[in-house]
């Protein structure tokens, strides 16, 4: 099955965490990370992930400064949003309920995990109160 247009590689993924991390940074500063071991192959590697990303509209370069910089477009939230939603789609119907299910069942959930879940899950259920009134 072919990937749709704005599904992010892992590679990919990797540069956003690191931008996501680091908030902006060169094709130098991120082969670096990446690749310490250097050379001029993990440098053209990165400057196309970056290419790659800047089409699908996941980062921005800033071609004010040199060398340019990039800087996420995308967030962190959006992203799992979305992969989240392709795989419900793919799996499960378009559902996130399964999903969630497994996560909780078979993760084992830290009691600060098991609290943040109970807030969202009681906000929620309070806002939907309030839209019925």
């Amino acid at each position: 099955m072919a990937r749709r247009p704005q599904d992010v590689t892992e590679a990919e993924l990797a540069v956003l965490q690191l931008l996501w991390d680091r908030e902006c940074a060169t094709v130098r500063e991120l082969m670096d990370e990446l690749y310490p071991e250097g050379g001029s192959s993990p440098y053209a590697t990165v400057q196309k992930l970056l290419e790659r990303l800047e089409a699908k509209g996941c980062v921005r370069r800033d071609r004010e400064s040199w060398p340019h910089t990039f800087r996420p477009n995308v967030g962190r939230d959006e992203l799992i949003g979305r992969r989240l939603q392709s795989t419900a789609d793919q799996l499960c119907d378009g559902s996130l309920q399964p999903l969630i299910t497994h996560l909780v069942q078979n993760k084992k959930l830290s009691a600060r995990d098991r609290n943040s879940l109970r807030e969202l899950l009681d906000e929620l259920d309070s806002r939907s109160r309030r839209k019925k009134k």
